[in-house]
């Protein structure tokens, strides 16, 4: 069965250990933007033993390059549609294990190493849907403040507030079930079991 929530960052593991892979979230609160650059950053310092310029225990993570823009001395978010989240693979389980956040944001569909972290430290992955980065952006209530924007915009950490952002689908959760593996593992099923045998293929 398939549950609603409503959550607010700072998330805790009790909030997050209750979610099942299919659930839809919606999120208030503080959350993060971090890409590739952003995500290699952060663990380049946490590795050396500096601090990040923000605490990011029980937040969440966005896989976002967000379209900005500067009104009187102040930045507005335009569009924060989702980037693809595969390529944060090679990241993420030592981003969860070395930051403490709960959620990561993303779309499409993440990995094994990313699973298992999400089991072992509590964490979800969920996905936005793609295409309505504009409606995206109306959630975002005001952007908190900016970091690393010698990265480049898109890699820049965005802190953003937001009010109801979602819906959020958990593809991740934190038992290390994956939404897209079952879905691979069920066709798998169809086509040996059903499929291939009506084509007669072995």
């Amino acid at each position: 069965m398939v549950n609603e929530y409503r959550l607010k960052t700072p998330l805790s593991e009790e909030d997050i250990r209750k979610l099942d892979i299919g659930d839809i979230i919606y999120l208030s609160g503080i959350i993060v933007s971090a890409r590739d650059a952003g995500h290699r950053r952060a663990l380049e310092l946490l590795n050396k033993g500096e601090k990040l310029p923000l605490d990011l225990h029980g937040l969440a993570v966005y896989h976002l390059g967000p379209v900005v823009k500067k009104i009187n001395n102040e930045w507005k978010v335009i569009a924060a549609g989702p980037t693809t989240s595969a390529r944060l693979e090679m990241y993420e389980a030592e981003f969860i294990e070395k930051t403490g956040v709960r959620m990561i944001i993303g779309k499409g569909g993440m990995g094994t190493k990313t699973a298992d972290a999400c089991k072992k430290f509590g964490a979800v992955y969920t996905i936005y849907p793609g295409g309505v980065a504009a409606v995206a952006a109306k959630s975002v209530k005001k952007v908190i403040d900016v970091y690393w924007l010698d990265l480049g915009i898109p890699e820049a950490m965005w802190v953003l507030e937001v009010d109801n952002f979602g819906p959020l689908m958990v593809t991740i959760d934190s038992k290390g079930k994956n939404f897209y593996d079952q879905i691979y593992t069920e066709a798998r099923r169809r086509l040996d079991k059903e499929i291939y045998p009506k084509l007669g293929v072995t």
